[in-house]
C-alpha cells in the first residue's frame, strides 16, 4: 500500500492536499499489519516509509506536517514492545485523519458564511474546501454564479465545473485560464484553496498569481480558503514541482524547452482575506 501511494501522489492523482495527507496517514499506518522482530525494526521501518511518502511530493505542506507528527509520536514515546509502537502508530494516524478532515470542514463552513445570494465567485483549479464551502452555502438557499478556471496543463478545474454542475442554485462557467481579466469584472469575489501559506507567500496551483493580480487591480476581493495546518511559520522549505512537458505538448520540442510548473507564489499583500478553522 506505500508504495502505491507513494506513485498516486507523485502522479497528482490525489491533488488535494488534505486528501494527499489523509491517503498517507492511512498507508502509513498500514506498516502496522506487518511482522517485524524488534521495536528498533519497526520504528526504521516506520521512518523510511515517512520519508518515501514525504518525497513524493515535497510541496505539500499538510503532508510533511502530518507525516512528522505521526512518526514523532512514536518516537518520542520511546515504546517498548513492537505492539505498544503499533498501538502508538495507529492512533496517532487516525488522529492525524481526524484533524485534517475536520479542519477542512469547519473551513469550509467558515467559508460558505462569506457567499451571500446572488453572489458571483471565481475559482481556480480544483479545491476540496472551496467545493464543500459552495456546496454548504447552496445547501442554505444561496444561489451563486460561478466561474471556474481549466488550470491547465492538467485542466483540474473542469473536473470543479463537472461537480458544480451537479449542484442545485450554481450557474457554473469554465474558462480558459487566459480569460480571467474578462469576467473578473463581473465577480464579487475571488475564492481559491491552498497548498500552504510559507510566510509572504501564498503557493498554489500555478495561474493563482496573476489571477489574484488581476483581480487585485480590479479591486476584486481574494478570499484563500485552507485548514490552520497549511499556515506555515518556520521548519518547511516550499519546493516547487516542475512536471512532465508532456502534459503540455505531446509532440517533441525541437529547438525550445517547455517550462512546466506546477505551482506559483502569490505575494500576501494581493490577498484580502485567509478563511481557516
Amino acid at each position: 500500500m506505500i508504495d502505491e501511494t507513494v506513485e498516486e501522489i507523485r502522479e497528482m492523482q490525489t491533488h488535494s492536499s488534505s486528501v494527499v495527507a489523509v491517503k498517507a496517514a492511512r498507508a502509513l499506518a498500514s506498516l502496522t499489519e506487518r511482522d517485524v522482530a524488534t521495536v528498533e525494526e519497526f520504528v526504521r521501518d516506520l521512518e523510511r516509509n515517512s520519508s518515501a511518502l514525504r518525497r513524493a511530493n515535497p510541496s505539500h505542506a499538510s503532508l510533511h506536517t502530518t507525516q512528522r507528527d505521526i512518526v514523532s509520536t512514536v518516537t518520542d514515546a520511546d515504546p517498548d514492545t513492537v505492539e505498544e509502537a503499533k498501538t502508538l502508530t495507529r492512533e496517532a494516524a487516525e488522529r492525524v485523519v481526524e484533524q485534517v478532515e475536520t479542519a477542512k470542514h469547519r473551513a469550509a463552513e467558515r467559508g460558505a458564511a462569506l457567499l451571500e445570494d446572488g453572489t458571483t465567485v471565481l475559482t481556480h483549479d480544483y479545491s476540496s474546501t472551496v467545493l464543500e464551502a459552495i456546496e454548504l452555502a447552496v445547501q442554505d438557499g444561496v444561489h451563486l454564479t460561478v466561474y471556474v478556471t481549466e488550470a491547465r496543463p492538467r485542466y483540474l478545474g473542469r473536473k470543479t465545473a463537472r461537480t458544480l454542475a451537479e449542484l442545485d442554485r450554481v450557474d457554473p462557467h469554465l474558462l480558459v485560464d487566459s480569460a480571467v481579466g474578462c469576467v473578473l469584472p463581473e465577480c464579487d469575489r475571488v475564492v481559491i484553496g491552498m497548498d500552504c501559506i510559507v510566510g509572504d507567500s501564498l503557493y498554489n496551483r500555478v495561474g493563482t498569481f496573476p489571477i489574484a493580480a488581476v483581480a487585485n487591480e480590479l479591486d476584486v476581493p481574494v478570499t484563500v480558503v485552507g485548514s490552520r495546518a497549511k499556515l506555515i511559520e518556520s521548519g518547511f522549505v516550499f519546493e516547487n514541482e516542475v512536471r512532465s512537458p508532456s502534459e503540455v505538448m505531446r509532440e517533441p520540442a525541437e529547438g525550445f524547452r517547455i517550462e512546466n510548473p506546477a505551482y506559483d507564489a502569490t505575494p500576501m499583500h494581493l490577498v484580502d482575506g485567509v478563511v481557516t478553522d
